[in-house]
């Protein structure tokens, strides 16, 4: 980044790149509200202790076009079982940090209603900084523990946050009955699958493939069992 706070001539190029790896539509406005936000991260780090990478370019991979990558499953999964046309979808971000996914999915996915939660309060209110620049009003951080939430949120989702039973133990008081958990992980985490509670089961496990990064990433879905809730469908 340079001195008055705007990115290189490549970083902007490489986003428009990795968006169309993913194949991914995403208007010039969102891109940039993208860089926007990339920008942000730079500028506060150090105060909000954000995220350990520093590098521009490490950030555009690791976490931008990382957390990019949830988009697609992400709008599928909504238009087969969207509940109305007219409705808002409500997704909770679980131990969001700095925003990531939440912020990538409010920029990318305008209809959908984004709530950051993070112990941190410092980094709830980065994110309640970020949605006031970019004029996010479906966007808000949130200073709490998961466990006081109560919802009801359609989607929860979580990016290397923690192991899956801990994420759906934590969590499940906020999920509605019909709502799903979106889970972005590394490897495939089949022993933290076999230890899920009997209130949580998967339905669907898709890998993902992040432009410039080398490593592993997977997703899980997961729901309550038809015995509790309305069966719903795989992406």
């Amino acid at each position: 980044m340079t001195a008055d706070g705007q990115f290189e001539a490549g970083i902007p190029q490489e986003l428009s790149l990795g968006i169309e790896a993913l194949g991914l539509s995403v208007a010039e406005a969102q891109q940039r509200q993208l860089l926007s936000y990339m920008a942000l991260i730079q500028k506060w780090n150090k105060v909000y202790n954000l995220t350990a990478l520093r590098s521009p370019q490490e950030i555009l991979t690791h976490h931008l076009l990382d957390s990019l990558s949830s988009i697609t499953p992400l709008c599928r999964y909504l238009a087969k079982n969207a509940k109305s046309i007219d409705s808002k979808t409500e997704l909770l971000d679980v131990g969001s940090g700095g925003g990531l996914p939440g912020v990538v999915i409010a920029i990318c996915c305008p209809n959908v209603s984004v709530t950051c939660v993070d112990t941190v309060s410092k980094k709830a209110a980065f994110v309640q900084q970020v949605a006031a620049s970019l004029k996010l009003s479906n966007l808000r951080g949130v200073h709490a523990r998961v466990e006081s939430l109560t919802g009801p949120f359609d989607v929860i989702c979580s990016r290397a946050f923690a192991s899956l039973p801990d994420f759906v133990n934590w969590s499940a008081g906020a999920l509605s009955n019909e709502g799903v958990w979106m889970a972005m992980k590394g490897k495939l985490p089949d022993p933290e699958m076999a230890a899920l509670p009997s209130f949580a089961e998967v339905f669907h496990v898709e890998q993902l493939q992040v432009p410039g990064l080398a490593a592993d990433r997977c997703m899980v879905w997961m729901k309550k069992p038809a015995t509790l809730s309305t069966e719903v469908s795989a992406t």
